[in-house]
């Protein structure tokens, strides 16, 4: 084994934590199933980078003892789960308000920057992932096998690995809906698909407060 890995005791375990974690249905589940379906493949890639990149910056948090700091201060994680679950309440909004759509013209896919942000917006507000690499990584950690700081990001980038696979599996299954949604589009029944999205998103967001409670 690697110096920066731990035993087959505790890097099996780990393994199995991560896959039923990122198996299990969650916020960016939902939210690229709703992007790759609506825009397409190349828009569900961007905003998996977007979510990459985030998560990343949790992990970097956790090894630097910062992400701890978060769940120490009960103030500080609330107010990222409120203003995560507004973000997504906004995305809804203007989903559900846009007025682009007339005659029958159907409205422009985002930039695929505009949706890298967004999808790391929507994962640095969900402390979720700060909960997950603080709590998570020091269990799966060997002192004796070197730098806790170094095995944990060997490990939380297993994680990442395993999640950006899962969520472009998301995107690739859920892309394949858009070539039906967009000729449906064209039949001038956008209005009620970007209303269907918006719920959908309104969903999302009441899902990720539930998902961020604690105690």
């Amino acid at each position: 084994m690697s110096p920066m890995l731990p035993g087959p005791d505790l890097l099996i375990p780990y393994l199995a934590a991560v896959a039923l974690i990122e198996l299990t249905p969650g916020p960016n589940m939902g939210y690229l199933a709703i992007v790759g379906s609506r825009w397409g493949r190349r828009a569900g890639f961007a905003t998996v980078a977007g979510i990459t990149l985030g998560l990343s910056a949790y992990l970097l948090a956790a090894v630097a003892g910062v992400a701890e700091i978060v769940m120490r201060l009960p103030w500080l994680y609330e107010a990222l789960r409120w203003l995560g679950a507004v973000y997504l309440l906004w995305l809804a909004y203007e989903t559900w308000r846009d007025e682009q759509v007339r005659a029958g013209v159907q409205v422009a896919a985002p930039k695929l920057g505009l949706l890298f942000l967004r999808g790391l917006a929507a994962n640095l507000l969900n402390p979720k992932a700060a909960l997950f690499y603080a709590v998570l990584l020091p269990g799966f950690t060997n002192p004796a096998l070197g730098s806790p700081a170094g095995q944990a990001l060997t490990l939380g980038a297993i994680h990442l690995a395993v999640a950006t696979m899962i969520h472009v599996s998301i995107v690739l299954t859920a892309s394949g809906l858009h070539p039906a949604i967009s000729a449906w589009s064209d039949t001038g029944s956008d209005r009620w698909l970007r209303r269907a999205f918006a719920v959908g998103l309104t969903a999302i967001a009441a899902w990720m407060m539930w998902e961020t409670r604690r105690g």
